[in-house]
């Protein structure tokens, strides 16, 4: 059964956590965990696929442990009890550091990379379509859970309405717009993704099937940096662009650009030498003046992050980690043509949603 639609991600979910997949499991999706391992005296984290939130039957449990030089256990659970342990006697995590956790969902197995690496395959020892949760425990950092279909076909735009763990706040809108019913404007809803797959390749050492994906931008393509995507359809009010990362340890600028051909709409250009954040915009190769809203950086030097930018009628509303931070009003005002995201800088991207 093919499923419809691309659920949101969950951005920054606190440790542990349980939250649930739309739709449940279903071969060809994918489900992205990307996050820090904390670099502390514990010694194991584990990601669980179960049927609901008490956790008393798990199809797969991927649990690294930093012990005995370093191992993978994977197993299942079936009415409270453990099954026999598969172990993989290698530690492809490493503390302090970040990584991106894949799982491929396939008719008779999950594939497992670490760091767009092949890593494991584990065969379903229960019915994968019964999997309808999510749990990370452990010593790990979430920046994000994302999901992605990766067998679909050519779709029309569409949006899911999953609820992220920390909601983005933004205050009212100013007099004189038609106000939103009460309630929260969340970070991201995440757009059907279009894309169209090679043939599958399933050997040990293979990564997964290399799909050429819309530059709508998914939840796991390899980025590097500068980072360039199409924002399908250009802005448009309530339009939310989401982009996830890792600060690096030694940071001193990064910045987000939404440009309008070789105009920048708006430039955030956090900046840790100054300890503040600039906006700014570009018209015709010259800068305007600078805006520096902030007193203090909302970034930390090796830490992760999620950024919201969201467009509303008259100004680009700001939230970091869930908080809302600043508003900047429009300077250029044709919003369908600002229809390209830039990323550079001294970040790691994580995850992107255009």
């Amino acid at each position: 059964m093919a499923f419809c639609g691309t659920q949101a991600p969950y951005l920054n979910p606190i440790v542990p956590f349980s939250g649930s997949i739309l739709g449940g499991l279903q071969d060809g999706l994918q489900i992205t965990v990307s996050g820090i391992v904390l670099n502390s005296s514990a010694t194991r984290f584990a990601v669980n696929l179960q049927t609901d939130f008490s956790g008393n039957d798990i199809a797969f449990h991927f649990n690294p442990r930093f012990e005995e030089g370093g191992y993978v256990v994977c197993n299942t659970k079936q009415k409270r009890v453990w099954g026999p342990e598969e172990r993989k006697m290698q530690m492809p995590f490493e503390k302090g550091k970040p990584f991106k956790l894949c799982f491929l969902v396939q008719s008779s197995n999950f594939k497992v990379t670490v760091n767009d690496i092949f890593f494991v395959q584990y065969f379903h020892r229960i019915p994968y379509h019964r999997v309808n949760t999510i749990s990370v425990t452990g010593t790990v950092h979430l920046f994000s859970i994302s999901f992605q279909d990766i067998r679909a076909a050519h779709v029309q735009p569409a949006f899911s309405m999953a609820r992220f763990p920390k909601p983005v706040r933004f205050p009212p809108r100013h007099k004189g717009h038609k106000p939103k019913p009460p309630g929260f404007h969340f970070a991201s809803q995440a757009p059907i993704i279009q894309m169209f797959t090679h043939n599958v390749q399933d050997a040990p050492g293979q990564m997964f099937p290399n799909p050429v994906i819309s530059p709508m931008a998914c939840s796991n393509p390899i980025y590097t940096m500068p980072f360039c995507t199409r924002i399908p359809g250009g802005l448009y009010p309530s339009k939310s662009i989401v982009v996830v990362g890792t600060v690096l340890p030694y940071a001193q600028r990064f910045h987000i650009n939404l440009r309008s051909g070789n105009d920048i709409a708006f430039h955030l250009n956090p900046r840790f030498d100054e300890n503040t954040v600039v906006c700014n915009t570009q018209i015709n190769g010259s800068w305007g003046s600078e805006e520096r809203r902030l007193q203090q950086i909302p970034f930390g030097q090796g830490l992760g992050f999620s950024v919201c930018i969201m467009c509303e009628g008259h100004c680009f509303k700001v939230a970091v980690d869930g908080q809302h931070l600043f508003e900047y009003y429009h300077r250029l005002k044709n919003l369908p043509a600002i229809n390209n995201l830039e990323v550079a800088g001294d970040i790691q991207l994580t995850d992107v949603q255009t």
